[in-house]
């Protein structure tokens, strides 16, 4: 129950359209210093916002320190705090570096720190590296598949030499634009459609 509807009784119209639409988390998939991820993710953030279908926020997997699987005796509160975080979401949005032809270690221990967080929910994917990511998009559907993340076929795949200057600045082409928008527009009647599964 928002403030207003407190006072008032009843939810304002803002308050019931934030409330009703899905949230999207884009999951920034690197943590390495000098990582250019940051950038990708707040360019799809940026178009995604346009569009009001949905509630988009930038989830960064660094900011919850999460230790190697395993490693530890699960009690660090990054590990309940990240459940907590992908529990309240409804899709997801992975911006995938390419990393020896896969995703990058630290993505792969996130995805492994949660399950049913995960399930039943559907996810985009926007990939980058010499190749446009394309090897680490495909195993990434791999493993979502056994996440039961449900990943969409449109994917937007950005060159290292033709969208990154110096592979730092990110300078992407506009024809990109149109993908993006078919990925987030998959993203979220997919979203819609497995929320009825939950």
């Amino acid at each position: 129950m928002g403030f207003l509807e407190k006072i008032f009784g009843k939810q304002t119209k803002e308050e019931k359209t934030m409330t009703d639409k899905l949230n999207i988390g884009i999951i920034l998939g690197s943590t390495r210093q000098g990582r250019v991820s940051p950038q990708v993710g707040k360019w799809v953030k940026e178009i995604a916002d346009k569009r009001g279908d949905a509630n988009y926020e930038i989830v960064d997997i660094a900011d919850f320190n999460l230790p190697f699987l395993g490693t530890t005796d699960g009690t660090e509160p990054g590990i309940a705090a990240w459940n907590e975080k992908l529990a309240n979401l409804d899709g997801f949005v992975f911006i995938v570096q390419e990393y020896n032809h896969s995703i990058t270690g630290a993505l792969k221990n996130a995805l492994d720190f949660a399950r049913e967080a995960w399930n039943n929910k559907a996810a985009g994917i926007v990939s980058y590296g010499s190749t446009g990511g394309a090897r680490a998009a495909e195993h990434l559907r791999g493993i979502c598949g056994e996440l039961k993340i449900a990943d969409v076929r449109a994917h937007p795949t950005l060159s290292l030499f033709l969208d990154f200057e110096n592979g730092t600045d990110f300078k992407p082409q506009a024809l990109h634009l149109d993908n993006v928008n078919a990925m987030l527009g998959e993203v979220v009647e997919w979203s819609g459609a497995l929320k009825t599964l939950r």
